[in-house]
């Protein structure tokens, strides 16, 4: 194979970010050459903006059976991942998959059941994976500089969104449409990284989400999560769209030093000794170890979407190892999963969680819900219809 021919399918924001960069050539050893989209109105337009060599398709079994690609890329509403991935692989495509991997883990696991059974190529769109800095930071606790961990405190509330926002989709913060709220939709990739840069997930978790608190929606627009590890590690994790100003602050403790990002910086608080050694020896009253921030290097760019896409490729063609494997994009929803089942049932939740007693209450939510049938402000650049 000389190049991968790539087709997109839901061509809306994200869509269309990746149709744009794949038909500039930014991506070596890449070609587009179809785009599926079941709205009519805007597959025409497609066709009067993309070259004469992509072609556009509104029937997804035309698009599967067209044997014009030899991969996909999912940007579709999240309840359609698991569906047009599994479908990708029975027709022995390879998948690179938009955030989030799905609504509820019981099907996202079948998802990855059918990529180990395609033996195909599979990856997901954490673009926030190719940042130096989180690169870095993952580094600084594999290799143990930052010692065992011991505490993670996320506060990620710079998600602000307006009822306008809201208002623009009549899928968007719904059950039936997006199936959640600010930990489906925002913070997937704080979730993702969570986990990706401790290599831990924790063993129980207690959530308080509160539903539509400072907007017109049925789904989460605040969330605290505390969570317990078994190494005795404990993490605060809070998000919201309702706060302006915003903060995004990672800060992580181990038992050599302190982490924190902000503001695209990483300060490094390394101690001179463990703080165990240093507990098991001094003798004195108040002391505490001696502490020195230490300069870390951040080296590269952040190739954000076109950096996993060119990874997808070259781990298509050339066998590279895959930054953003696809078998892993559960890990992140099972955090989310967890923190709206904890809050569902007021009470502690174990992980792994229990896939089918979530899946009761996502089903009665779906129920329910109160999904706009008028959509307002539409216009063809709104993300969510493929």
């Amino acid at each position: 194979m000389k190049k991968v021919r790539i087709g997109i399918i839901g061509v809306g924001n994200m869509g269309t970010g990746h149709a744009t960069y794949l038909q500039k050539g930014d991506i070596n050893g890449a070609v587009l050459t179809a785009l599926l989209d079941n709205n009519q109105e805007r597959a025409e337009l497609l066709k009067e903006k993309v070259s004469s060599d992509v072609q556009v398709f509104t029937d997804e079994d035309a698009f599967f059976e067209s044997g014009i690609v030899d991969a996909v890329l999912i940007a579709t509403p999240h309840y359609e991942h698991s569906h047009l991935a599994i479908k990708a692989f029975e027709h022995g495509l390879h998948v690179l998959c938009e955030k989030p991997a799905g609504v509820y883990t019981k099907q996202v696991r079948k998802m990855n059941e059918a990529a180990e059974k395609s033996d195909k190529v599979f990856s997901m769109m954490y673009n926030q994976r190719t940042n130096p800095l989180y690169q870095k930071l993952r580094d600084l606790i594999q290799t143990g500089d930052l010692g065992e961990i011991r505490r993670i405190n996320w506060l990620i509330t710079n998600w602000y969104r307006s009822q306008s926002y809201y208002d623009s989709g009549g899928w968007r913060a719904t059950w039936a449409g997006e199936g959640g709220g600010v930990l489906i939709n925002q913070s997937p990739h704080q979730l993702d990284l969570w986990q990706w840069l401790t290599g831990m997930m924790p063993t129980r978790m207690r959530a308080f989400c509160h539903f539509g608190k400072y907007r017109d929606i049925e789904v989460e627009d605040d969330v605290t999560a505390y969570a317990e590890y078994e190494n005795g590690a404990t993490a605060v994790f809070i998000t919201t769209t309702g706060e302006a100003p915003g903060t995004n602050r990672l800060e992580i403790s181990g038992d050599r030093g302190k982490v924190v990002v902000e503001n695209g910086e990483l300060n490094f608080w390394r101690l001179r000794v463990p703080e165990p050694e240093f507990n098991r020896n001094f003798k004195g009253g108040f002391g505490a170890p001696e502490c020195w921030k230490v300069e870390v290097p951040i080296e590269g760019k952040e190739t954000a979407h076109a950096g996993i896409t060119q990874n997808f490729v070259d781990a298509i063609l050339h066998g590279t190892r895959l930054l953003t494997p696809g078998e892993e994009g559960i890990k992140g929803l099972t955090l989310s999963n967890a923190m709206q089942l904890s809050t569902w049932l007021d009470d502690w939740v174990e992980l792994p969680i229990d896939e089918e007693l979530y899946y009761k209450y996502l089903q009665g939510k779906i129920a329910n819900s109160t999904e706009k049938k008028e959509v307002k402000s539409v216009s063809l650049d709104v993300d969510g219809t493929y």
